[in-house]
This record gives C-alpha cells, sequence and structure tokens, in this order.
C-alpha cells in the first residue's frame, strides 16, 4: 500500500530536479578569463587588447564576461599597472568613438585586479568567481587560465589551478601556455608529462602567435581554394626552393638573460619558421577545417624531414651582443658568448613530392630590415623567343615565377598573398580577402608589384586576437599539441647539441652588414658566400700555442707518412677510391667497395655523393663490414647511415647493393636463419680475384677477439677496462680479421680529439686486446704510405693512406679515446 506513495515522492523529486536543470540552462552563461602576468610586457602590449576585442566580437551573444588579470605584483601597484592598459586599448577603425568609448568603459567594469601567488589564493579566486556567477544569477560556462609568465613557474601554477580553481561540473577548463617549451627534447618530454598529470590535452592550448598571422592562418585555406591549380605545380618537378624568412632590425638588449638560454634557433627557428614549414609541406587533408587531420598530416611532414648535420646550418652573432650580455648579467670582461643571434638552416625533405628542393629557415636579428615572408620560387623551364623587353607579365613564362606568403613588414608594410601573373590568378575569399592597389614603383623580389596578383586582408587583426577567439571558440587547429611539439624537439635537438659549442660568425648589424651574411648551399651543405680569412674569440684559451702542436715522424709503423688537413684528406681519399674504381671497372668490368658505419666516414660519403661524377656507380658493389642487429631503417642502422649520406645521392643499382642480413623473417640475427653464412656466401659467389681487384673490408675493433669465421654474429660486447662490464652495444653482424687480413691494401683514417694516445698505442706491434693492430700487419708491405692529418692543440688526427680505400670501422672503448675512430681496409 505504500509502494505507490515511494513512487510519487520519487517522481516529485526528479520533477524538481529536471526543472532545476531546465532552469540551469536558461541561466545567462559566464566565462571566466584568467590572465597570469598580467602586467608584464606581453599582456601590457597584446593580450589586454586581445581580450578586449573578443569582448567587442562576443557581447551580446549570449556569454558573460569577467577578467581578472593577476601577478605577483602588489595589489595597489598591479591596480595601477592594469588601469593604465585598460586606459589605452582601441577599438577596431570602423567602430563610432561613441560607441567604442561605451564599450571600453564596460570592459573596465568587467576587468580586475588581484595578486595571484599561493595555493590559497587560487582557492580564494575559485571561491569569488562562484559566489559572483551565483549572485548575479548566471550559469558558469568555463574558465579561461592564460598563463604569460615563464616557463618554470607552469608546474607549480598547474598543481594549483588542478588542485584549487578547476571550475565545477558542466564547465570546460582552457589553460593557455605561451613558449618557450623547454630547451631540448629532454626538457620538452619532462615538460609535457608534467602538465600531463594536470591537464588533459583537450585542455591545454600552446600558443605559436606565428600561426595567428593572418597570412600563415591563409597557407592551408589558400593551398585548398587553389587545389586545382596547384596540384601540378606544388612538387620536386616544378619548386626550385622555399623560403621561410623572418628577419628583425632590433637587437637582444634588454632581454639577454632569455637569450643566452635559447638563442635564434630554439627563440624562432625551432616553433614559428618550423611551423610554417610544415603548413607549406605538408600534405594536403581533404579537410583543412579538421584538426585531427591537419594533425596528422603535420606529423606525417615530421617524419619526412631528413636528420640536420652540421653543415646543415650557417651562424652569426652581431658584434654587439657580448657586450651586452657583460652589462645585463654581470659577467666578466673575459666572458665572450657564443650564443648565435643569427642563423641559416638548410632542411630537405624526403618524400616523393619534395625530394632534392632546398628549404631554407633564417632569421637573425640586428639585420637591415624587418620582414616576414614564405617564398615558394618555381623553377623557369621556359625559353622565350622574344627579347626580354616585349615579356608581358601576365603571359611570359620567363620572367620569374612565385608565390609570396607577405607574413607582415618590409617595404609593403601590410600581410598579403603575392602570386605571380604568369602563375594563375588565385581565388580568396572574397568578403575577408581585397586587391592591393596603387603602390606603383613598388619592387619585391625582382618584379613590380604590378606583376603580382596581391590580396591583403580587408581588416587587419593582430596574431594575439585571432588566437584568443580562437581559444575561446575552442579552435585547437591554431595551436601546437603535444604530439607536435615534440616532433619538432626531435628533429632539432640534435643538430643544437652539435652546435653547441661553434664559434658564430661576426656582424657589424643592420646595413653595415653587406653581405656579410650571405650564404649559399651545395650538395646538401650550407655555407656563408663570403669567406673570412680569420676569426679569433678573444679570451683564456683562445688560440693555439707552439706547444699545442706536435712534430710528427716521417714513418708511421714502418710506413712513410704525410700529413693534410682534413678536407685535404678526405677530398685526396675520395679521389684515390674513385681513381682505384675507375682502373678496377676497365680490367675486370667490377670493382667492389665495402663501407662501415658510424660519423666518422660520414664525410667521406658526402664527398663521394657530391664531388665525384665520373665514379663508375653503375658498376659498383657496395657491402657492409659491420651492422647493429637493428632493422634497416631503424637510426641506428649503418644502413641507413649509408643510405642517407650516399646511396640516395649516386646511382648504384639495386641489385649491387649487399646489406647484412640482419633482419630476417620478422627476427633479428637469429642464429637459426644463418644470415652470417648466408652473406659469408653472397661474398665467395660474387668476389672473386678473376672478377674484382678492389673490395674495402671492415672491422669493429673491440675488448674481445674477433670471430674466425668470414662473417659472425656477434653478443652485445663489453667495454675493455670497463669497471662494471655491462654489454656497452647491440648485438651485430661482422666481418672477420682472417677475412680482412687477405687485403693486400690498408688504409686508417682518425678523426676527433684526443686520437693521439690511441695513435702511439697501436703504432707498432701486434696486441690481441687491439684487434686493428693485427690488420695494421698488413700495411708495411702492402700499402706503403700513411697520410695524418695535421695536429691541433685538442688532438686531432687523421691517418689514411693515398692509394687505400676506407671502409674498416674501429671503435675505440671509452676508457681509452672517447671518440669513435674509423680505419679503412681494402684489396682483392
Amino acid at each position: 500500500m505504500k509502494r505507490p506513495r515511494v513512487w510519487k515522492m520519487l517522481m516529485a523529486a526528479m520533477c524538481v530536479a529536471l526543472l532545476s536543470g531546465l532552469q540551469a540552462q536558461d541561466l545567462p552563461r559566464q566565462v571566466s578569463i584568467i590572465l597570469l602576468g598580467a602586467t608584464g610586457d606581453l599582456a601590457r602590449k597584446y593580450l589586454w587588447q586581445g581580450l578586449f576585442h573578443l569582448y567587442l566580437e562576443e557581447v551580446g551573444k549570449g556569454h558573460h564576461f569577467r577578467f581578472h588579470g593577476t601577478a605577483l605584483t602588489s595589489t595597489e601597484q598591479g591596480q595601477e599597472v592594469i588601469a593604465k592598459v585598460l586606459e589605452s586599448l582601441s577599438c577596431p577603425g570602423d567602430m563610432a568613438s561613441g560607441h567604442c568609448a561605451e564599450l571600453k568603459a564596460q570592459f573596465q567594469q568587467l576587468s580586475e585586479y588581484r595578486r595571484l601567488k599561493t595555493p590559497e589564493d587560487y582557492l580564494a579566486l575559485s571561491k569569488d568567481i562562484e559566489a559572483q556567477v551565483e549572485h548575479e544569477g548566471l550559469r558558469e560556462t568555463g574558465r579561461i587560465f592564460y598563463l604569460s609568465v615563464p616557463p618554470f613557474a607552469y608546474v607549480d601554477i598547474a598543481r594549483s589551478i588542478n588542485s584549487s580553481c578547476r571550475p565545477g561540473p558542466g564547465a570546460w577548463l582552457r589553460v593557455v601556455l605561451e613558449k618557450p617549451f623547454g630547451h631540448d627534447l629532454h626538457s620538452a618530454q619532462q615538460l609535457a608529462t608534467e602538465l600531463g598529470s594536470f591537464f588533459q590535452e583537450e585542455e591545454m592550448y600552446r600558443v605559436d602567435h606565428y600561426l595567428g598571422k593572418q597570412v600563415v592562418a591563409q597557407i592551408l585555406p589558400f593551398r585548398d581554394q587553389n587545389r586545382a591549380a596547384l596540384d601540378g605545380l606544388w612538387n620536386r618537378h616544378h619548386v626550385e626552393r622555399v623560403e621561410i624568412v623572418m628577419k628583425e632590425t632590433l637587437d637582444a638588449e634588454g632581454r639577454t638573460s632569455f637569450y643566452e638560454e635559447y638563442g635564434v634557433i630554439r627563440d624562432v627557428l625551432q616553433n614559428h619558421l618550423t611551423e610554417v614549414l610544415t603548413l607549406v609541406a605538408m600534405e594536403l587533408p581533404v579537410n583543412v577545417s579538421s584538426p585531427e587531420s591537419v594533425l596528422q598530416h603535420k606529423l606525417q611532414a615530421f617524419q619526412a624531414l631528413r636528420s640536420l648535420q652540421r653543415h646543415s646550418a650557417v651562424l652569426g652573432q652581431y658584434q654587439a651582443y657580448s657586450g651586452q650580455v657583460r652589462r645585463e648579467l654581470q659577467k666578466p670582461d673575459s666572458f665572450h658568448s657564443l650564443t648565435p643571434t643569427f642563423a641559416g638552416i638548410l632542411v630537405h625533405i624526403d618524400n616523393l613530392r619534395w625530394e632534392g628542393v632546398p628549404f631554407i629557415l633564417m632569421s637573425g636579428k640586428a639585420l637591415d630590415e624587418r620582414v616576414s615572408y614564405v617564398r615558394i620560387l618555381f623553377k623557369n623551364q621556359a625559353f622565350c623567343v622574344q627579347s626580354e623587353k616585349h615579356w608581358v607579365a601576365a603571359q611570359s613564362r620567363c620572367l620569374p615565377r612565385q608565390i609570396i606568403f607577405y607574413i607582415g613588414h618590409g617595404e609593403l608594410g601590410s600581410p598579403a598573398v603575392l602570386v605571380s601573373r604568369n602563375l594563375f590568378q588565385p581565388a580568396l575569399p572574397s568578403a575577408s580577402w581585397k586587391e592591393v592597389e596603387g603602390r606603383p614603383g613598388l619592387h619585391l623580389f625582382g618584379l613590380p608589384l604590378s606583376d603580382y596578383y596581391a590580396y591583403s586582408p580587408v581588416r587587419e587583426q593582430d596574431a594575439y586576437s585571432l588566437l584568443i577567439s580562437h581559444i575561446f571558440h575552442c579552435r585547437k587547429d591554431s595551436f601546437v599539441t603535444t604530439e607536435n611539439l615534440l616532433a619538432s624537439w626531435v628533429f632539432w635537438t640534435p643538430l643544437l647539441d652539435s652546435l653547441a659549442h661553434e664559434v658564430p660568425r661576426f656582424y657589424p648589424g643592420e646595413a653595415e652588414n653587406g653581405q656579410l651574411l650571405d650564404f649559399e648551399f651545395s650538395g646538401g651543405h650550407l655555407s656563408f658566400s663570403q669567406p673570412l680569412l680569420e676569426q679569433l674569440v678573444p679570451g683564456p684559451d683562445s688560440a693555439p700555442l707552439p706547444s699545442d702542436f706536435q712534430v710528427l715522424r716521417a714513418k708511421y709503423r714502418e710506413s712513410p707518412l704525410i700529413s693534410a688537413w682534413p678536407e685535404e684528406l678526405i677530398a685526396r681519399l675520395a679521389g684515390d677510391i674513385e681513381a682505384a674504381a675507375v682502373r678496377a671497372v676497365r680490367r675486370f668490368g667490377k670493382f667492389h667497395l665495402a663501407l662501415s658505419g658510424g660519423s666518422s666516414p660520414v664525410a667521406l660519403f658526402q664527398q663521394l655523393a657530391t664531388g665525384h661524377y665520373s665514379f663508375p656507380w653503375a658498376h659498383t658493389h657496395l657491402w657492409l663490414v659491420d651492422e647493429r642487429c637493428v632493422p634497416l631503417w631503424d637510426p641506428e642502422s649503418n644502413f641507413q647511415g649509408l643510405q642517407t649520406h650516399l646511396l640516395q645521392h649516386v646511382r648504384v643499382p639495386h641489385y649491387n647493393v649487399h646489406p647484412m642480413p640482419v633482419h630476417w623473417r620478422q627476427r633479428l640475427c637469429a642464429e637459426e636463419d644463418q644470415g652470417a653464412q648466408a652473406y659469408a656466401e653472397e661474398i665467395s659467389a660474387l668476389v672473386t680475384n678473376g672478377s674484382s681487384t678492389w673490395c674495402c673490408w671492415a672491422w669493429e675493433l673491440t675488448g674481445t677477439r674477433p670471430p674466425s669465421s668470414a662473417v659472425a654474429r656477434r653478443p652485445g660486447r663489453r667495454a675493455a677496462g670497463s669497471a662494471d662490464h655491462e654489454p656497452s652495444s647491440p648485438r651485430r653482424m661482422s666481418l672477420s680479421l682472417p677475412l680482412i687480413n687477405r687485403a693486400r691494401k690498408v688504409a686508417v683514417l682518425v678523426m676527433g680529439r684526443m686520437k693521439r694516445e690511441i695513435a702511439m698505442l697501436v703504432s707498432v706491434g701486434h696486441d690481441p686486446k687491439w684487434p686493428i693492430s693485427g690488420v695494421l700487419r698488413t700495411l708495411a708491405s702492402s700499402c706503403g704510405t700513411w697520410i695524418m692529418m695535421r695536429f691541433w692543440g685538442d688532438g686531432t688526427l687523421a691517418l689514411c693512406s693515398p692509394l687505400c680505400f676506407p671502409s674498416f670501422a674501429l671503435s675505440l672503448p671509452s676508457q681509452s679515446c672517447p671518440l669513435p675512430m674509423r680505419a679503412f681496409l681494402s684489396g682483392i
């Protein structure tokens, strides 16, 4: 009998809850925006103005706003700063002054300043927001925290927001972060992990303000709207090169503390210019408005980027920089910074669309002009019969053809998209872009402005206003995701590590630079066009002393010795290999060359790839002498290094390339697969005394004796003299010492620091501890002459024979020599 009464009570409760929910749905919505670092430079210049623009866009559209400026500054001082900033806010030029004044007064009433430092401060802020929302009869929709603070404060702030200042159920949270997002891959991963413990990925908005530049934001839509015209042009067959440039006239004065830690590559290239690079180079998604599709295609572009090498960069530093650092950071008079303020980087993308097309990224301070642009220069494949004076801009294919995304400043003075009239007439949204008119006499990139279809925004908008609007509307495609960020650091960190101690070229600054910073690229190398005879960095240990040089004897292991500098040494060695190959092919019809991996032979590979166009590659067989037990596409694979630095640049028939079979049947170096035996049989079948005069074999020196079979699989090796006896490297497959000792001629190349001791250790006798000494026993009777790179004070030297041909790899235990040594062997 009581059951119907219970059901009535439950139904009544449900109705009350439903009615309350409907009433809550009907309540006006409020968004609270908390700007941390509200008194800082970025906030005063851009962020408050961006928040005001958001208010102007959204007022009257159903949302109420509250703006909380916060900082560590005292309440009284902070209120004074914020009052001045709010008074300086401006409205769009087409807004009536009276309406502007009214909205500006409203915005000021909705903005406040408070100190935000301790967890208790965050809790108090959250309670105040909740109380204000309830008092005004509103419903909280969400909170935006904009962190305009140094990155070292991110984790503590994130912890306080997560524990004390999250909005209630049903409301969203968005946390906005400003760069830098780490100093290298490791620090970026660490920061991402820590932030990820407090926020979901969809709650974080990492700002790269370049993605808010109107022209940058137009790159993907432009490509999408002009697919029909660009599909046949946007590739290696038609594009000569791509330039992505950001030049500044200002120097780093007042910011040297930041600049000393980051430099121009971390400040500009790793983020701004890399983001632009991916927008230009990525495959175009079917739906360019889908953040998920855009991110996926960006990541694919990152995966196709060729690894950067030391020769991929040129560095500069304006001459006044070190003095500014000494003054601002209280450094001693002897201090001289190596931080680059200028950098040019050569990037290649190894995919079918962009293979061989150079992408030039360049940025610097104290340059001759302030300008930013992306320039796609197309190949000139036409021959025009008429003289130049008869060429018509809209018709002649002999005039330069280019597309320029003019990001800002420079002679044009405003953002624009320029397309050569002899390419095609582009389609842009007419509601937001208009044709540039007038400007007679203005020339851009070698052509008068009239030779371009030129379009500029109908209404210019600063980057932060656009990005803040996208944050409010939850548009994630304009922000850097964790995956995107880490992919960028994976690409840039190795180059940054290799440049850490590089001395930049000094330049006077601005117009006085002249052609001093001009650079050029050839064969994958970047170099300054104007050589300098000498550049000294004064200070302790700045130049070698006479005592730093070592006099070399005329003999080494009872053979004549010739010394040379590294470039000459590599060139001579490569020339000798080519001469031997030509002789072998002329006599036997083929040439066998076995090569080792690692970093030391890279310069030789590059020399062979770019400086020896008569090399008989079509008749050359390439072998590996040592391979790690990893897949051939793994970055640690010696074959992958050979592919990157040599094979992809020369025309060797694929059936003449013989990688070691370390990866068979989806297994790595499995004994039952008999990969070593198969490789030995392949060598025996193809390399015979009657068919090949020259072949090059290799061995990697370890603390253990080499195997006795022709080809053997080796387990993880232990470093000689190691105290903990932990394995120092992965398993390998290698050629054996007995096979190597069948060679008639041997060459040794040693490059790097601190090689004198090991060179002396193996200079006489035969010690089983050093297998290389067993190989070198054949040298005196077979090869006759050595070349040794001249010593510097750091112990740099190189050894090789002018008549012998490289590829024998020699890795020394770390206790004996910290850098790898390479020895190269060749013979019949």
